[in-house]
């Protein structure tokens, strides 16, 4: 029987240099799984589809997919403010910015990471020690005293901190750490038994080491000064590609959101053309807007995209900053 979709040649697309795990998952079945380089580089430990990668911003979804589930419990909505919700003394910072703002990246609080101004990750840990972020917490003397940016809901810009104070509303709304809300909201329920906000200096098994290339010394070394120590609501969970899969069936087939919320969260809020939804980003194509998550930190680069047209999840991740980007476009184009 003609299906009326043409076999896809998925290796073609794919850039032989990547170095970490490209995983395609299709009509529910992996159509095409490649693992390359090394999770350790000097002791040639060889990358695998059961690698734990860093997935950097891209954690923000499982950030906002647990603030839509308090949404739809009656708990919290888009339209509460920081100022109500939060036991912070938000200092310069509009207490009048919105639940939704936040998630939309137009609050126009500070951002501790703003890349139009660093466009390196690392340069924060200049005069703040890395190894003292292992909690949502760490991060507010990095911008809690900080003037707002620009008048809130005005305009949109991406924006660390604002994850950083949903992350922050989920531990006091849910009355747990941060890590657990996760772990019981969204990973125990889509099965993603590999997925975690993981301490760089107390990595489980099969996690990745992460490689930025040293130009004078003309070779690699980790990225272990150049991240934050632990995961938090701006980013960093560690995750196999399989896992991602997991993730996007778990909010496609209901276990996470109401369809109508899902609909809404994959929907366009803000950005341009294309734009931001809740927690991810969203690319146009003829099929309609394909939602994808996107991360990169120093040594780490990753994306993932849910194409509902096609019944297609794809997931790219590196764990020496290749450029994964190239070839969401090339399965974009196809």
């Amino acid at each position: 029987m003609n299906t009326g979709k043409t076999k896809m040649d998925y290796a073609s697309m794919f850039d032989e240099q990547l170095r970490g795990c490209v995983l395609v998952f299709e009509d529910g079945a992996v159509v095409y799984e490649k693992a390359t380089g090394f999770a350790d580089w000097p002791n040639q430990v060889p990358n695998t589809p059961a690698t734990r990668f860093a997935t950097a911003s891209a954690g923000k979804v499982f950030v906002a997919v647990a603030i839509l589930q308090l949404i739809e419990q009656g708990r919290l909505s888009l339209g509460d403010t920081i100022g109500d919700l939060l036991d912070i003394d938000l200092k310069q910072i509009d207490g009048a910015v919105t639940v939704e703002q936040l998630l939309t990246h137009t609050s126009g609080i500070p951002d501790y990471f703003d890349e139009s101004v660093l466009d390196d990750y690392g340069a924060l840990w200049t005069d703040f020690p890395n190894y003292k972020i292992r909690s949502n917490r760490d991060l507010l003397p990095l911008f809690i005293g900080k003037p707002m940016s620009y008048p809130r809901g005005s305009r949109f810009q991406y924006n660390n901190s604002g994850y950083v104070m949903l992350a922050l509303l989920l531990e006091r709304l849910c009355g747990q750490a941060f890590d657990q809300v996760l772990n019981e909201r969204i990973f125990i329920p889509c099965g993603m038994r590999d997925t975690g906000n993981f301490e760089l200096d107390r990595l489980p098994a099969r996690c990745a080491n992460h490689y930025i290339f040293d130009e004078p010394q003309k070779t690699w070394r980790t990225n272990i000064f150049s991240v934050d120590a632990k995961g938090t609501g701006a980013g960093g969970a560690y995750a196999t590609v399989g896992d991602i899969c997991r993730f996007w069936q778990g909010l496609r087939s209901g276990k996470l959101l109401s369809p109508a919320m899902t609909r809404n969260m994959l929907s366009h809020h803000s950005g341009d053309e294309d734009g931001y939804g809740y927690g991810v980003w969203l690319r146009r194509s003829p099929g309609g807007l394909i939602p994808y998550i996107q991360g990169c930190d120093p040594g780490v680069s990753f994306l993932s995209a849910c194409d509902a047209a096609r019944d297609r999840v794809a997931v790219w991740v590196s764990n020496y900053g290749d450029d994964v980007w190239r070839m969401f476009d090339k399965l974009c184009e196809s």
